[in-house]
C-alpha cells in the first residue's frame, strides 16, 4: 500500500518541529518518519527509535551500500541523515500517511521521490534575526554550531521556491491552523 506524503523543511529554528508535533498529535492518519542520524543524541530527552534511529557512521555507510534510503546526506561534517526506505513502508503498512520534519535538501529529495504523492512545504522565519534569537532561545547550541546554522540557514532559504508552499511562521497559532489547512486539502487529493 502506498499512502501519501507531507514534508516539512526549513532551517534549523524555523518551527517545523512544532508544527509536524501538532500535527501528528492532531490526525490518527498520519505517521512520523523517523530519519536514521549518525549524530550523538541531545541530552536525555531524545530517543532511539522515536526521535531518531541514532546509528554509527560504519552502520549508516553500510545501509547507503545497501541502497536502504529514499535520500541520505551529510547535513555537517561527520553527520549523516537519511530516510529508510523500511520506516516509510512501516507508516505505510498501518494504513496511515508519512509526514517529514527533514532538512531543505532532504526535503526536495524527497518530494522528488514521491513525485505527486508528495505535498512539500518550506517553513520560513520573517527574518534571519527571528531565527537567530529562536536558535539562541533552545540553549542547544554553541557559539560556533550557532554560526553554522545561520550559515546554513542563510543558503537554505535560497530553496524555498522550489516548494509546493512556503509557510511563513511568524504566529504559531496561525502557523499551525495553516499547516492543517494545507494537509485536509493534500488528503483530499
Amino acid at each position: 500500500m502506498a499512502g501519501k506524503a507531507i514534508i516539512f523543511s526549513a532551517p534549523s529554528g524555523s518551527g517545523k518541529t512544532t508544527i509536524v508535533k501538532h500535527l501528528l498529535g492532531s490526525n490518527a492518519d498520519l505517521g512520523f518518519s523517523i530519519s536514521a542520524s549518525t549524530r550523538d543524541k541531545r541530552g536525555r530527552k531524545e530517543e532511539h527509535g522515536k526521535d531518531y534511529y541514532f546509528l554509527t557512521p560504519e552502520d549508516f555507510k553500510k545501509k547507503i551500500d545497501n541502497n536502504e534510503f529514499i535520500e541520505w546526506e551529510e547535513v555537517y561534517e561527520g553527520n549523516y541523515y537519511g530516510t529508510l526506505k523500511t520506516e516509510i513502508q512501516r507508516i505505510w503498512d498501518e494504513g496511515k500517511n508519512v509526514i517529514f520534519d527533514v532538512d531543505v535538501k532532504g526535503g526536495l529529495a524527497l518530494k522528488k521521490y514521491f513525485e505527486k504523492n508528495a505535498l512539500a512545504v518550506f517553513v520560513k522565519v520573517p527574518s534571519i534575526d527571528t531565527l537567530e534569537q529562536r536558535l539562541h532561545n533552545r540553549g542547544t547550541e554553541s557559539h560556533a554550531s550557532l554560526s553554522q546554522r545561520l550559515f546554513k540557514a542563510k543558503f537554505e532559504m535560497t530553496f524555498a521556491d522550489k516548494f509546493d508552499v512556503v509557510l511563513v511562521n511568524e504566529d504559531l497559532d496561525k502557523s499551525l491552523a495553516e499547516a492543517q489547512r494545507l494537509y485536509d486539502a493534500f488528503k483530499q487529493q
